[in-house]
């Protein structure tokens, strides 16, 4: 796999060039870059900083962004399908129309995120914080919410998710259990 510093993704990009797909740029400095329609699939993010960066309509499959700091960052209309984005700060993010299917958000931060219409089927949100997010009209069949925290979160559709007694909804409340078992974890 090919390592690429931030100087030489920044001037091939401004050259056109927008297939980078399995490249290393973990722990990337890329504050506030504009990188739409990037292709990055397979390549390794881990520990980036993109904070305040454009991502929007970027190819992120199978993208590894453990740790990356991507608070603010606009992913709009983003293919972060199977991504690894276990401990990633989202906080803020817009990830409107965003592809998330079968992504790994475990212990991830979407503390405010816009997750409007964004598609989350099959993924691990487990112990994953969207305090105050949008997720109207967002697809969480199937998805892992064990221990996440929804609290403030807006137009959430539970219905076919993965909940338990430690996932906390908009209100505050835990799912009770004991009175009825709703879509808890299979086996």
């Amino acid at each position: 796999m090919e390592k690429i510093g931030r100087t030489e993704l920044l001037a091939q990009y401004a050259k056109g060039r927008r297939d980078f797909s399995a490249i290393d740029i973990s722990e990337a400095d890329l504050f506030e870059a504009d990188l739409q329609g990037i292709n990055l699939n397979g390549s390794y993010l881990q520990k980036s900083y993109l904070p305040y960066s454009n991502l929007s309509q970027a190819q992120l499959q199978h993208a590894q962004l453990q740790a990356a700091e991507l608070s603010d960052t606009k992913l709009c209309q983003s293919n972060l399908s199977q991504a690894n984005l276990q401990q990633a700060n989202l906080s803020r993010a817009t990830l409107r129309r965003a592809n998330l299917r079968g992504a790994n958000l475990a212990y991830t931060n979407l503390q405010g995120a816009d997750l409007g219409n964004a598609d989350l089927r099959d993924a691990n949100l487990n112990y994953a914080n969207l305090s105050g997010a949008n997720l109207t009209q967002a697809n969480l069949s199937q998805a892992q919410l064990k221990g996440a925290i929804f609290f403030r979160s807006h137009n959430v559709d539970f219905s076919n998710a993965y909940v338990d007694c430690s996932t906390i909804y908009p209100d505050g409340h835990r799912h009770d259990c004991k009175a009825s078992p709703g879509n808890q974890f299979p086996g």
